[in-house]
């Protein structure tokens, strides 16, 4: 391994609760590896970034064969909720609800302060421009960890020779 400092960058196109996860968490491992850490947040994924989106994330059940929960406590085994279920009015805010106690008990931060965690140790984190501007959005809408809103050439610039991984 060179002694030149290993980066890693990571490319959040996703808003939904269980997308924002992985890039945090493996990003936060990856500072405490003194790795360098980007995160660049397009199309939905600046929902994690959105100061009115942030706080409001969800997990859609329906289509999603690996989501699978018991009621009241009560295991369900590998058959879970059966999918279908999930078109039935108020199962997504279930399923985000049932998520984030999940995250809660385990004492994992929620995203917001998960974001705060990872800019105040380091790690940059960038809007996609073109998104940005597709959207109608502009700097004030988002939170104060972001530290611009860059091309995706911009982005390419900044993370040559890092290892990219796409959410």
């Amino acid at each position: 391994m060179s002694e030149e400092n290993r980066k890693i960058a990571f490319i959040c196109s996703k808003g939904d609760l269980d997308m924002a996860y992985p890039a945090l968490i493996m990003g936060w491992a990856a500072l405490g590896n003194g790795i360098d850490v980007t995160i660049f947040f397009t199309f939905w994924g600046l929902d994690l970034i959105t100061k009115k989106r942030v706080d409001k994330l969800e997990i859609a059940p329906v289509a999603n064969t690996s989501f699978k929960f018991s009621l009241m406590g009560l295991p369900t085994g590998n058959l879970g909720i059966p999918n279908i279920m999930g078109i039935l009015p108020g199962m997504t805010a279930f399923a985000s609800w049932f998520m984030k106690k999940k995250i809660e008990e385990m004492d994992v931060p929620p995203v917001r302060e998960y974001l705060e965690m990872l800019h105040d140790a380091g790690a940059k984190l960038y809007g996609c421009k073109m998104t940005v501007d597709m959207f109608g959005l502009k700097e004030e809408d988002f939170l104060p960890v972001v530290d611009g809103v860059v091309t995706a050439g911009d982005f390419m610039d900044m993370t040559e020779g890092a290892q990219i991984v796409f959410i």
